[in-house]
């Protein structure tokens, strides 16, 4: 009964504001023609993007062509690539398992991996799992050794569960290249290694986890893992890359997406709208259906800076950029807003995906286009700070 009156409060609070204010509730914008320019300007195949205002959906809209050259408009419906934007889910899965006592925010590699503990270079047993979502466990930043072992899981036996646990099993072998709490590098294996403590504690992949806990909760039906695209079909935004100057689209296929076996890191796909809906909850703490997911302090927890991230050089396009790392979110200064917002970026290379929260308003603004690369991210972070401003 307890649970069921904490989950009603704030669903009779979001049903008041929205009685009291029907233009929010009912009278949606269209973005198009606002998304329309960045087309030519920024050469991009498509562009969608949505504002969440105290958890409603105000304006959204999708301009351009699944594939460049081609002339199949994309629809709000139409699944874009998150890239990295995934490691907040994942992050959000640790909170739930930390509530549920299988887990606590410093348990190190060592206890979640016992079978493989002696086999470890003695500091990378002490690291913790606040360690490894804050990119600050002092393992390397995605590096070559990194990149071969993808290759080689292609082949070894079983399911994505057991080839996360063989990649951990490999590449804590290794030792640390600086002290742990100490620096920040943005590791995606560190993130493939907290799916895998999370696949040990629960007996399901994480994929599973995300699908159960996050999606169908969510009811994001668009949601899913991989190339966003079906294969043999062109019935998403296919992601590109400039090749010879031009923008080329890659089907569903091998070089269409990340390793499958990185997916805790940055594999899910889903719409606009999906996507809009998720950071509108983020915005509020988690206070909103689904309520109950986790405890608000949590939510908070994860948005909470840990550690300062400099200027880095060699910073792509969907990596944190220079601010605060918090756990699966960042926080940054804007010059398009009057204090630091939580955000997070995501790309594969072939496209590329941000969510800004304010959560002073309770707003949220998501953008995605179906491309990589500088010129597409400086196109997000404009369209970003146009819509922000839009709202004042």
């Amino acid at each position: 009964m307890m649970k069921t009156t904490r989950c009603y409060v704030p669903a009779c609070l979001l049903l008041i504001f929205v009685f009291l204010n029907p233009q929010i509730a009912n009278s949606q914008i269209s973005l198009d023609s606002t998304l329309e320019p960045y087309l030519s300007e920024y050469d991009l195949p498509a562009i969608a993007a949505a504002v969440v205002v105290r958890g409603q959906i105000v304006s959204y809209g999708a301009v351009g062509t699944r594939k460049a050259d081609s002339d199949i408009p994309v629809t709000v419906n139409d699944r874009f690539h998150l890239g990295s934007d995934t490691k907040a889910m994942t992050a959000l899965l640790v909170a739930m398992t930390v509530e549920e006592g299988k887990v606590n925010w410093n348990s190190t590699i060592e206890e979640m991996f016992p079978k493989l503990a002696d086999k470890m270079d003695p500091q990378v047993r002490k690291v913790t799992l606040k360690q490894l979502l804050s990119h600050t466990s002092g393992m390397p930043a995605d590096n070559q050794d990194f990149m071969n072992l993808l290759k080689e899981s292609f082949d070894q036996e079983g399911n994505l569960d057991d080839l996360r646990y063989w990649m951990v099993d490999e590449w804590c072998k290794r030792p640390l290249v600086t002290k742990s709490g100490t620096k920040f590098a943005y590791s995606n294996m560190g993130y493939t290694i907290i799916g895998s403590m999370l696949e040990r504690v629960s007996g399901k992949t994480w994929e599973e986890l995300v699908t159960e806990r996050i999606f169908e909760p969510f009811g994001l039906e668009t949601a899913g893992f991989g190339c966003q695209s079906t294969p043999g079909k062109i019935d998403a935004p296919l992601g590109h890359s400039i090749k010879d100057g031009k923008a080329k689209g890659y089907l569903a296929g091998p070089n269409g997406d990340s390793p499958p076996l990185v997916g805790p890191a940055g594999t899910v796909h889903m719409s606009v709208l999906d996507f809009a809906q998720w950071a509108g909850w983020n915005a509020a703490n988690g206070m909103r259906p689904p309520c109950c997911l986790v405890k608000p302090e949590n939510v908070a927890k994860l948005h909470t800076p840990v550690f300062t991230v400099a200027q880095r050089k060699d910073a792509k396009p969907g990596t944190p950029p220079p601010g605060k790392y918090a756990m699966g979110w960042g926080e940054v200064e804007v010059e398009w807003a009057p204090y630091p917002v939580i955000y997070h970026g995501g790309s594969n290379g072939l496209n590329l995906a941000h969510a800004w929260l304010d959560k002073k308003r309770d707003i949220a603004i998501v953008t995605l286009t179906n491309i990589g690369g500088k010129k597409a991210d400086e196109a997000l972070r404009k369209l970003a700070g146009e819509l922000y401003k839009s709202l004042e």
